[in-house]
């Protein structure tokens, strides 16, 4: 992720070297807030979409990992099939393996930690399958819930020490003892698992039950700085492995949302959420129309107390934005619906990983105008995009 100073709180949640901003995070955002916010706005929900319940992803960077999953649950919604809450650490888990070889092979030229893209989770299930979270918690050192920054911390320096070669060659047993100390924090996979009466192997769950196929997903953003309708590599430092995103125009990007959800998908979502307009207390977020820093107090005390006029989003000001760090690649949520509110705008019904300790019980509210300015990418079902644009990508 790329910090910014002011708000370095809320960069921190995905950046691997700060485990422990989970907590600072919340604790800051719950200063964008307006009091009985709730009151003033009445929401009708329009399309509403199979979820599973909402989940609490501790003091660990992995958003990723828990609305990507959350994602996969939707999908075996979709395809009939009884939902199980997915291992999220176990795909986390998978992808630090894969993350550490890449470091190594890179001289330690990429990102570390536990921060992550929503296609690590679809590349770790097409390579190591799932398994339940009720086998695989990664709770393995007696904390109730995930508490990275030691394992990080520790992870850390043996990359950095195994970078360093100070054999003058590497041994082959470095990636044996990273994966012991990763294993060691949380959990050794087994080999075998029961689950409901059968036996199986992570590969053979992935398969039988979660029962998705890996290919059928994709990542999209919207850029100007290049060409519309070809993939290119999303340079944000958590893209560790370099996959490539399609990217569409600005527009497209929340056309292809509405498909999906009127279709019956749901779409994870990575996003920008140190934005003032952004109130995880209140669960809304939108894109005010006079920007904060030029507002009074009680401008500024009256952000969330009811639906607000917004700026109006170019694809000029969102690749600004990006550009200058004013959008940075914070967070991985879920959008699971569609709202309206009083007036008749709509807004995204997003599913949160921070528990059930906002307004909405872990949902928020976010507008169409803040998904097109602050989104860095969305994760969808290939089958969920309109077939003109399908054509237009190639896909």
């Amino acid at each position: 992720m790329n910090f910014k100073p002011v708000v370095l709180s809320a960069a921190l949640l995905v950046a691997g070297n700060f485990t422990f901003a989970q907590d600072n995070l919340v604790n800051s955002l719950k200063n964008n807030a307006s009091q009985n916010a709730k009151d003033g706005f009445k929401f009708t929900h329009i399309i509403d979409l199979g979820t599973t319940s909402v989940k609490n992803q501790g003091s660990s960077g992995t958003c990723w990992s828990y609305s990507a999953n959350s994602f996969l649950e939707s999908e075996m919604i979709k395809a009939g099939k009884t939902p199980v809450e997915l291992s999220q650490i176990y795909s986390a888990r998978c992808a630090y393996v894969e993350k550490a070889k890449n470091y190594v092979r890179m001289h330690g030229a990429v990102s570390l930690g536990d921060g992550g893209a929503f296609h690590d989770v679809i590349n770790m299930y097409r390579k190591y399958g799932a398994m339940p979270k009720s086998v695989y918690s990664g709770l393995n050192y007696g904390t109730k819930n995930n508490k990275f920054g030691e394992m990080a911390a520790m992870t850390q320096a043996m990359l950095e020490a195994i970078v360093k070669n100070p054999n003058g060659k590497l041994s082959p047993n470095w990636l044996k003892s990273y994966t012991a100390a990763v294993d060691a924090y949380l959990g050794e996979v087994p080999a075998n698992f029961a689950f409901n009466g059968k036996t199986y192997t992570p590969q053979s769950f992935a398969k039988e039950v979660v029962g998705l196929d890996a290919d059928d997903f994709i990542e999209i953003s919207s850029f100007t700085d290049h060409p519309y309708y070809k993939p290119f590599t999303l340079l944000v430092p958590d893209n560790w492995d370099f996959n490539s995103v399609q990217n569409v125009q600005l527009n497209e990007l929340t056309d292809i949302i509405d498909n999906a959800l009127k279709s019956g998908h749901t779409v994870a979502w990575a996003s920008d959420v140190s934005e003032k307009s952004f109130s995880w207390k209140n669960g809304v977020a939108y894109v005010p129309e006079k920007p904060v820093e030029e507002m009074n107090q009680q401008e500024v005390a009256a952000m969330f107390n009811g639906p607000k006029a917004e700026m109006n989003i170019t694809p000029e000001l969102r690749q600004q934005a990006f550009d200058d760090y004013s959008t940075t690649d914070d967070h991985g949520m879920h959008i699971v619906g569609l709202a309206k509110d009083q007036n008749g705008k709509e807004y995204y019904i997003v599913k949160n990983s921070w528990g059930e300790s906002n307004d909405y019980k872990g949902y928020l509210y976010v507008t169409k105008n803040f998904v097109k300015y602050k989104t860095t990418c969305i994760l969808v079902n290939k089958k969920a995009i309109p077939s003109a644009l399908k054509k237009k990508m190639a896909i």
